[in-house]
C-alpha cells in the first residue's frame, strides 16, 4: 500500500506485501489474451465497489488512464520480479502519474501476487488480500479517492501480479439525462399544445462531484433539420406543435466540468 497527498510533504510510506496462496498454475495458464485481463481488471474494479457500496460509500470510477498505468506496473513487477513500490531508478507510480500529465490533489497504489489459474478467480483473491490488511482496505474502502485503475500482469512462471491505482482528481464523468412523460392539449384541429418532461443530474463521485449545470432541448419534425430551443435549467418544455406528424425531441445534459451527456430521445406524435 502506498498513498500519497500533493499537497503535503513526503511522509511516511507504508508497504505491506500480499503474499498468493491460491493453487499453482501450468504453462497453458500463461496463454491468456487481452480481453480476459481486460476482464479481469474489471472483475477486481467490481469486486472493490461491492464492497464500498456494502459500506455506504459511492462506487469509484474506471479512469482508463490509471488503468494504463497499473498494467505498467503490474507488467514492470512481472518481467522483473520486483514486488515493490518503487521501480529501477526510484520510479513511483506518483512519478507515472505526473508524467502522464494527469492532474490529481492524492493518489494510491496497492499491489498484490498469487498464483491462482483463471485471471477471474486471480482478481477475487488480489481484492480478498487487500481486505484482509488493513492499510490496504484503508485504500480500498477510503473516502478520500473516486477514480481507480487496475491491471494485471502474468510472469514467464506463471504468477499473476496486480497493482490498484487510486486517485482523488478532478470530475471527469458524464452527467446523465433520461426523457420523461410527455402530454398535449389540442389548440385546434391542427396544433397541439405539447409538454415534455425529462429528469437529469450529474454522476456522484465520492469527492468533488462538480455538479449539473444545464440541459439543452432540440426537436425537428418528420426527420427535418433540428430546432434548438438552447439550454435551460427547468426539466420540462412546452411548445405548440402541428397536430398529424412525427417529431423526435432530444435532451442532454452537461456538468460544470463542461461535459456533455449523450442525447436522450423521445418519438412524439401529437
Amino acid at each position: 500500500m502506498r498513498s500519497h497527498l500533493r499537497r503535503l510533504s513526503p511522509v511516511l510510506l507504508v508497504l505491506v506485501l500480499i503474499v498468493g496462496l491460491a493453487p499453482s498454475v501450468g504453462a497453458a495458464d500463461l496463454d491468456v489474451g487481452d480481453a480476459a485481463r481486460a476482464a479481469a481488471e474489471r472483475h477486481a474494479l467490481d469486486l472493490t465497489n461491492q464492497r464500498r457500496v456494502a459500506r455506504g460509500l459511492i462506487r469509484l470510477r474506471l479512469d482508463t488512464r490509471l488503468t494504463e498505468l497499473a498494467r505498467q506496473r503490474a507488467q514492470y513487477m512481472a518481467d522483473t520480479g520486483n514486488f515493490s513500490h518503487t521501480q529501477s531508478g526510484g520510479t513511483t507510480v506518483f512519478d507515472m502519474i505526473a508524467d502522464a500529465n494527469i492532474r490529481w490533489y492524492a493518489a494510491g497504489e496497492i499491489i498484490a501476487w498469487n498464483t491462482a489459474g483463471p485471471l477471474d478467480y486471480s482478481a477475487e483473491f488480489a481484492v480478498q488480500g487487500w481486505m484482509a490488511s488493513p492499510s490496504h482496505k484503508a485504500i480500498v474502502v477510503s473516502d478520500d479517492y473516486n477514480y481507480v485503475g487496475f491491471g494485471v500482469a502474468i510472469a514467464s512462471n506463471g504468477t499473476r501480479y496486480w497493482a490498484g491505482v487510486y486517485l482523488r482528481g478532478p470530475d471527469r464523468t458524464v452527467p446523465w439525462v433520461h426523457t420523461g412523460t410527455w402530454s398535449k392539449v389540442n389548440l385546434d384541429s391542427r396544433s397541439a399544445r405539447v409538454t415534455v418532461r425529462w429528469s437529469g443530474g450529474d454522476t456522484r463521485l465520492q469527492v468533488l462531484t462538480s455538479g449539473l449545470r444545464y440541459f439543452q432541448a432540440q426537436r425537428r419534425r418528420d426527420g427535418g433539420y433540428w430546432y434548438d430551443y438552447g439550454v435551460t435549467t427547468a426539466t420540462h418544455l412546452s411548445a405548440r406543435w402541428l397536430r398529424g406528424h412525427t417529431y423526435e425531441f432530444r435532451v442532454r445534459s452537461r456538468d460544470r466540468a463542461g461535459y456533455w451527456s449523450p442525447w436522450a430521445t423521445k418519438v412524439i406524435v401529437p
